[in-house]
C-alpha cells in the first residue's frame, strides 16, 4: 500500500467551537473538511488497507479518532492528535441473498455502492441527498434521507464490525443483542472504529421525480401531511422570503402514483430541471420531469459525478416531532428577515422512528428543518442561538454532523438514553481513546 506522509500542523486557532479558519503550512494546503470551513487540527492521517492495520492503529495510539469522507461541518471527527481515515476500506464483502442484507466495509460510499447493488438487482431503503458519503460515517451520525415511513440510513444496518479502544474486534448484531445494537449503531464515533457493516436491501426498483414551484405556505400548513406523503420522498424548499414554499421535490417509485399534473395544492409544474437553490445550474441535479431512472440515480438529488449543493457553504439541521411540524415552519418563518441574507435554501423534510439511543429520530417520526447557510461564519454563530430558542418548545433535536449551539445539559435532556450510552462507550473504551472535543463538550459536557 502507498503510504502518504503528513506535516503536524500543530495548534489551529478556533473561531468558535465547530468552525476554524483556513490556515496554511508552508506551502501545504490543510487538512479540511469538504466544504473548507473546517480546518481539522492534526494532519497525522493514517490510511489503513485491512482491518489488521486498524487493529496496530488503534493499539499503538493513545487518542484516535476515526475520519470518514470528511462531510461533517462541526468538530466530531476531529483530533488534536492522530486520524484513522477509512477511506482504504470500500469495498463489498459479501450479498446474502437469503437474508436479504449486503455487507461492506465501513469506508465505500453510498455512491460506489448503490451501483453495484443496482447491477445484482437489489436496492436500499433510503438514500440521502448526495451520495458522496461514506456508509459508516453516515450511520454514526444519524444522516438521513427523507419519507415518512423511511427510517434514516443507520436504520437499515442489521449488524456492525467494530475495533475498540483495546483493538479487539466486537461484532454486534441487531438478531443477537438489540439493545447493545441500538446502542452503538449511532455512536458518534465514541465506541471505536467501524470496519464492516452489515445492511439491509431490497429488490431494486425504479423512480421518478417532479419539482412544483411555489407552493403556498397557506397550502403547507393546512395540508402539511398530505403533502409531504405525496411520494415516496417528499423535499420543501424554501428561502423564508415570501409566502410560499419556492420549490417541491417528489420522488416516487414507479408503482406509486405519478403527480403529472400542471399543479400541486396550487404550485405550478416545473417545465425544466432545476437545482434546490434556484438560480444554480441543475447540471449536479438528478433527473426531474417524470424521467424514469434507477432509485439510486433518483433519491438523492445531487449526482456522484459533481460537486454537491454549493459546495462552499455552512449546514445546520433541526428534527422536531412531526406533530410539531406546522408551528416549528411557523416559528422559523417569523424569523425569516433575520435568516434570508445569510441563507441559500433550508429544505424541510420528514424520516420515520427507529430504536437506535442517540438517532435524532429515536422513538419520533420527525421533520428537519435544514439550513444551508452561505459561508458567513460570524453571522451564522449569532443566528443560531437564536433558531434554537424559536424551536425549543418542540424540543428540537440538531444533527451530530451540522452546526449547532445548544447547551450541553439541554442536549441531554432531549435524549432519554444518553446516560445508558455513556455506559456502553465505558465498556467499551474505558480510557476515552475515542474522546475528543466536541464529544467532551457535547456528551460528557450535560
Amino acid at each position: 500500500m502507498k503510504r502518504k506522509t503528513f506535516i503536524r500542523l500543530g495548534g489551529t486557532l478556533m473561531a468558535t467551537p465547530f468552525l476554524s479558519p483556513v490556515i496554511s503550512l508552508a506551502g501545504q494546503a490543510p487538512l479540511q473538511n469538504w466544504a473548507g470551513n473546517l480546518t481539522y487540527s492534526t494532519a497525522n492521517v493514517q490510511y489503513p488497507a485491512t482491518v489488521a492495520e486498524v487493529q496496530q492503529l488503534i493499539k499503538k495510539h493513545g487518542k484516535l479518532k476515526a475520519l470518514g469522507t470528511r462531510h461533517c461541518f462541526n468538530r466530531i471527527a476531529d483530533s488534536k492528535d492522530d486520524l484513522l481515515s477509512t477511506k482504504e476500506l470500500n469495498k463489498v464483502v459479501s450479498i446474502d441473498k437469503k437474508a436479504m442484507t449486503v455487507t461492506v466495509e465501513g469506508g465505500i460510499k453510498y455512491g460506489e455502492l448503490a451501483p453495484y447493488l443496482h447491477k445484482e438487482g437489489y436496492a436500499l431503503h433510503n438514500l440521502a441527498s448526495l451520495p458522496h458519503i461514506s456508509v459508516a460515517g453516515s450511520i454514526t451520525t444519524a444522516t438521513h434521507g427523507s419519507g415518512v415511513k423511511n427510517g434514516n440510513l443507520a436504520s437499515a444496518v442489521t449488524a456492525l464490525e467494530v475495533v475498540v479502544a483495546d483493538g479487539s474486534i466486537v461484532h454486534f448484531s441487531k438478531a443477537a443483542d438489540p439493545e447493545k445494537f441500538n446502542a452503538v449503531v449511532v455512536g458518534l464515533g465514541a465506541i471505536g472504529v467501524i470496519t464492516k457493516v452489515t445492511l439491509a436491501i431490497e429488490p431494486t426498483y425504479m423512480m421518478r421525480q417532479r419539482v412544483f414551484l411555489k407552493l403556498p405556505m397557506a397550502q403547507v400548513k393546512q395540508h402539511f401531511e398530505a403533502i409531504v406523503s405525496a411520494g415516496y420522498s417528499v423535499s420543501l424548499f424554501t428561502d423564508w422570503q415570501n409566502d410560499y414554499v419556492n420549490e417541491v421535490w417528489i420522488k416516487s417509485r414507479m408503482t406509486e402514483k405519478d403527480h403529472d399534473g400542471p399543479e400541486f395544492y396550487g404550485a405550478q409544474a416545473a417545465t425544466k430541471n432545476l437545482h434546490p437553490i434556484y438560480d444554480h445550474p441543475a447540471e449536479s441535479c438528478t433527473d426531474q420531469l417524470g424521467v424514469p431512472g434507477p432509485w439510486y440515480e433518483r433519491l438523492p438529488h445531487f449526482k456522484m459525478g459533481f460537486t454537491p449543493s454549493s459546495g462552499k457553504e455552512l449546514q445546520s439541521e433541526y428534527f422536531v416531532p412531526i406533530k410539531h411540524a406546522v408551528a416549528a415552519i411557523e416559528a422559523i418563518a417569523k424569523l425569516g428577515r433575520q435568516v434570508g441574507p445569510h441563507l441559500f435554501i433550508t429544505e424541510i423534510r420528514t424520516i420515520a422512528a427507529d430504536s437506535l439511543w442517540m438517532s435524532p429520530c429515536h422513538n419520533q417520526t420527525s421533520v428537519t428543518i435544514h439550513f444551508t447557510w452561505k459561508p458567513e461564519t460570524e453571522a451564522v454563530t449569532k443566528l443560531l442561538p437564536v433558531i434554537e430558542k424559536a424551536l425549543a418548545p418542540f424540543n428540537a433535536r440538531p444533527h451530530w454532523g451540522k452546526v449547532f449551539t445548544l447547551d450541553p445539559k439541554v442536549l441531554a435532556s432531549r435524549y432519554e438514553k444518553i446516560a445508558d450510552f455513556k455506559k456502553v462507550v465505558a465498556e467499551y473504551d474505558p480510557h476515552g481513546k475515542f474522546r475528543n472535543a466536541f464529544l467532551e463538550h457535547n456528551i460528557y459536557g450535560g
